[in-house]
């Protein structure tokens, strides 16, 4: 399934997010919640984050610093759990403290995976973005 869409949802007083109800299939085997690359927190299923640590992983020496401390990353910085019968994940603390999350955010689409963000952020974040697209769209080329 692709994850798309921009969803406006608090997080509640026990740091629970409401997972927006047509993701929730496809999370209903686990989640994975993670730091993202970006100051946000990833919602990922297992598999779709277990083949993205490989794909970054993948050719690199295993024994080399930077692919230790890419797995250290990937690891260290995600959790196993599950949605509760209201399709809810708690969000850890350090989680919430790395992306800056209040109370008010923002679920978006990442194509493989969901981003939560703080609203704020996210749309500075999302302005600044839409100032880029040309650029980075052309800045990608194309195929022969």
């Amino acid at each position: 399934m692709a994850f798309r869409g921009t969803f406006d949802y608090t997080l509640d007083a026990k740091n629970r997010l409401t997972v927006p109800s047509k993701f929730r299939s496809a999370l209903a085997d686990g989640v994975v919640l993670a730091q993202g690359l970006d100051r946000c927190v990833a919602l990922w299923t297992p598999a779709a984050y277990d083949a993205f640590t490989q794909a970054t992983l993948a050719g690199r020496n295993p024994a080399s610093s930077e692919a230790r401390q890419l797995q250290r990353f990937f690891s260290a910085n995600s959790v196993d759990t599950e949605l509760d019968s209201a399709g809810r994940v708690m969000v850890p603390p350090f989680l919430i403290d790395y992306a800056g999350l209040a109370r008010d955010v923002v679920v978006t689409g990442a194509g493989d995976n969901l981003e939560v963000w703080d609203r704020a952020t996210w749309s500075d974040y999302n302005r600044e973005l839409a100032t880029r697209v040309t650029e980075l769209t052309e800045s990608l080329g194309h195929p022969s």
